[in-house]
């Protein structure tokens, strides 16, 4: 999906910025993945995880469920929202154990959170291009979690 949006780029220090186009639509590991900033295989590692963190993050169902049986019995507990819900969330929390304590946190701003590499350095008050590496080494473990090639 593509949203385009006018945006300015630097212009912090009072100076006027550059202007360009930016797809909101799409997400930060995305991006680095356009640009070859991080490889298909860590690529894939985090859409797994973020993948993982929004099932477990669903709210409870409100909707019928059809998968009750006319005999009263249930089908397969794959079936049932709260199972895999549950199991979304194990296999999340094992994937972050595995990255790391230094690194979940950057981890889960610019994967689970969507949040932009640059602004994630600021908030953590690191320098600027010292996320990237940090991120690659945290998709890398995770990647290894995950039995991703």
């Amino acid at each position: 999906m593509r949203e385009l949006v006018e945006r300015t780029l630097g212009g912090e220090d009072g100076s006027r910025g550059r202007r360009v186009m930016v797809n909101v639509a799409e997400s930060p590991l995305s991006w680095l993945r356009a640009r070859g900033l991080v490889s298909p295989r860590q690529f894939e590692a985090g859409e797994r995880l973020r993948a993982d963190y929004e099932r477990a993050s669903l709210g409870p169902s409100v909707t019928m469920q059809w998968s009750a049986r006319v005999d009263g019995s249930r089908g397969g507990t794959a079936d049932d929202p709260a199972t895999a819900q549950l199991a979304a969330k194990r296999r999340f929390d094992a994937a972050v154990a595995a990255a790391g304590p230094g690194l979940a946190d950057i981890l889960w701003r610019v994967v689970c959170a969507g949040e932009a590499l640059p602004a994630a350095e600021k908030a953590m008050g690191w320098p600027a291009r010292a996320g990237r590496l940090v991120l690659t080494l945290a998709l890398d473990r995770v990647a290894s979690h995950y039995g991703v090639h």
